[in-house]
């Protein structure tokens, strides 16, 4: 009782002391992130803004026009779900986060896009464009040619992955796009594709048939199952992009997205993406009451995937404690040098360990982007 009663004194003395001539000459912080953009689903209206206009790096983000194209391509009967998707030496080669393709394996279209989506595996995103469009290149033109017509007019796709070039300052080979033109593409594989029944599974396993031992996937959006309604879409990550998201949820009816691009901790550090998730769940409650109570949200979602091993994100609140909130896609130190690319009780039962993580092992899951 004493040390509670001293400490009390402690801090309430320590918040009525006058500030110091140090902290008045203190910069004002700024932001984490290098810009934002929140819209209503299913009107496109913007709910708020900052800076949705900078253009940078994506990072996997990107895998969502990839996701788009391949969508494109199945729309048109050019393939379907169960077509066999061969492994070159090319996609087996991608590394960063991958499923680690061996170029002996043949797997279905259906099975790399949870993998590329769950995943966030870079070589199933080179597999998926080769088996596509006949190569990288043709795959990444279509992309560009999408994004045209959607009216991503300051976007840029030069990989299928959204891993950086070689060179980290060489933004001529660099994926490109803004907050709000990634909320267009947000926006239309909400309306036009079963996007979420992919973006919503958080955990599933990879490998059937061909692996005596298969991979466990868990999703890298650590929102899903931990934020209301939060059913999509895709992170990403890289040391030149910052951690990078576009979010999505449904609340009675109304749908919202958020992206978030470039996010890290104070003095620019990673932080496995605590500062961007906690900026997107404040996003998200705080937005949520401009969509308009009659904004009804019609899109286009598949059933429950049927797959060995799959967890999708709750429609209702989870509220045991969570595993810790950073997604792997970083080492605890720093950025890995490849991308490892209503009103009433409160929405959210989420909270963020402040502990310092261990360091990722070597298991069966690869613990990066």
């Amino acid at each position: 009782m004493f040390f509670r009663i001293a400490l009390v004194f402690i801090i309430t003395v320590g918040l009525a002391a006058p500030i110091t001539a140090q902290s008045k000459k203190s910069a004002p912080t700024r932001p984490n992130y290098k810009g934002y953009i929140v819209i209503d689903a299913a009107s496109g209206e913007t709910l708020d803004q900052e800076n949705p206009d900078v253009v940078t790096p994506p990072a996997s983000v990107t895998k969502l026009m990839t996701f788009l194209i391949v969508h494109d391509a199945l729309a048109a009967g050019r393939v379907t779900l169960d077509t066999p998707v061969r492994v070159s030496v090319a996609a087996s080669k991608m590394g960063g986060t991958q499923v680690h393709l061996d170029p002996r394996e043949t797997y279905s279209v259906r099975e790399m896009l949870y993998a590329l989506m769950v995943q966030s595996a870079n070589d199933c995103a080179y597999a998926l464009a080769e088996a596509v469009a006949g190569s990288r290149e043709a795959f990444v033109e279509q992309m560009n040619a999408r994004a045209k017509q959607l009216g991503m007019n300051r976007t840029t796709f030069r990989s299928p992955h959204g891993l950086p070039p070689p060179k980290r300052d060489d933004l001529a080979n660099t994926d490109l796009t803004t907050p709000r033109d990634l909320s267009l593409l947000s926006r239309e594989l909400l309306l036009t594709t079963d996007v979420l029944a992919y973006s919503s599974v958080r955990k599933m396993t990879f490998g059937e048939g061909q692996r005596a031992e298969l991979m466990v996937m868990e999703n890298h959006n650590k929102l899903l199952g931990k934020v209301a309604g939060v059913d999509g879409l895709k992170t990403g990550y890289t040391k030149g992009a910052g951690y990078c998201l576009s979010a999505t949820a449904q609340r009675d009816g109304r749908r919202i997205i958020v992206v978030i691009m470039g996010a890290l901790a104070a003095g620019g550090q990673a932080d496995y993406g605590r500062s961007r998730d906690l900026k997107t769940i404040e996003l998200i409650e705080t937005n949520f009451p401009k969509i308009p109570a009659n904004s009804r949200f019609v899109g286009s979602r598949a059933g429950a995937p049927a797959t060995s091993l799959v967890t999708p994100a709750s429609d209702s609140l989870i509220t045991p404690e969570p595993t810790p909130v950073e997604p792997k896609e970083t080492a605890p130190t720093a950025p890995p040098s490849v991308e490892a690319n209503d009103a009433g009780a409160p929405a959210i039962q989420f909270k963020i360990p402040a502990t310092k993580p261990k360091r990722p092992g070597s298991g069966s899951t690869v613990k990066s982007q």
